[in-house]
């Protein structure tokens, strides 16, 4: 049987983004979209298991694998998800949920030989908590604090702390957030602090995502990398760029500081496209020598 390094977990989703001009696009989105093909592109052995409705399977093409390397896990919708942004940074918008897919239930996970189980998640509810103690048994688990602090109330997306995070963040090898998140969770607004509030909590290793730097803590060795993208045009998909190929490096035996600098020359060279990254590791490499030498 195939032993894979990472799997990849979560909802897909339709997505509408209108950016600050009016301009509409219309896309297939979601964090395990995002994570997946920078995982792969990172050398990772990647399994998908992405929570959509059969009708919209389609999606499932534009992951580019091998069908062995990806499941469907039937629900009865699709996450339906609108951002209108107001910035031409794409910091601020107004976002919205018309649908949300049913929670992934331990008994849906398929049975392959993974090293770790990152759970890519978009709403609270997504993930309940038996799955977390399911993969806790099964190996290594990360999780992006916005599946369960981004709750959906009618459509509307509103941010509230998570009720559990001192039961389960003691469950997370890896546990990814941005600065805002950061703030939710610790009510630190530096995020180092934040870091090491989470840390203190029970998470092993921390990254934090910000439009300048990303920042990695493991408890001992506060790391920081700066963003170098020269446009803003793919800003969409940024955290979950990030972690999908930091998460690879690490589960692949590479050191923090690598897998951090890694992770955001990726997502910086990432930002300056639109859509999911589509870029190889060589480009990667190549944009580190060029812009982090």
């Amino acid at each position: 049987m195939k032993t894979y390094d990472l799997m990849i977990i979560g909802p897909a989703t339709r997505d509408l983004n209108i950016d600050y001009t009016g301009v509409e696009d219309r896309s297939a989105g979601g964090a395990v979209t995002f994570c997946t093909p920078a995982a792969r592109a990172a050398g990772a052995e990647v399994f998908a298991a992405v929570k959509i409705a059969p009708a919209d399977e389609d999606i499932i093409e534009l992951f580019h694998m091998p069908s062995e390397d990806i499941a469907l896990l039937p629900s009865e919708k699709t996450t339906l998800m609108k951002n209108v942004y107001f910035t031409p940074d794409r910091e601020r918008r107004d976002a919205s949920c018309p649908a949300q897919s049913g929670p992934i239930l331990p008994e849906e996970i398929p049975p392959v030989d993974c090293k770790l189980y990152h759970l890519a998640g978009l709403l609270y509810g997504d993930f309940p908590n038996e799955l977390i103690e399911a993969l806790r048994e099964k190996g290594m688990v990360s999780a992006d604090a916005q599946g369960f602090l981004r709750h959906n109330e009618g459509g509307k997306l509103t941010f509230h702390d998570w009720a559990d995070k001192l039961r389960y963040l003691p469950y997370m090898d890896f546990f990814k957030t941005d600065a805002a998140e950061a703030e939710i969770l610790t009510g630190r607004t530096d995020r180092a602090e934040a870091a090491k509030q989470l840390y203190a909590w029970g998470a092993k290793e921390i990254l934090i995502s910000h439009n300048t730097e990303m920042l990695a803590y493991d408890g001992r060795e506060m790391l920081t990398c700066p963003v170098k993208a020269r446009n803003l045009s793919g800003r969409t998909g940024r955290g979950d760029t990030t972690f999908g190929s930091y998460l690879a490096m690490r589960a692949t035996g590479r050191g923090m500081e690598e897998a951090l600098r890694y992770a955001t020359a990726c997502v910086s060279l990432k930002m300056e496209t639109p859509g999911v990254f589509r870029g190889t590791r060589a480009d990667v490499e190549a944009y580190l020598k060029e812009f982090y030498a």
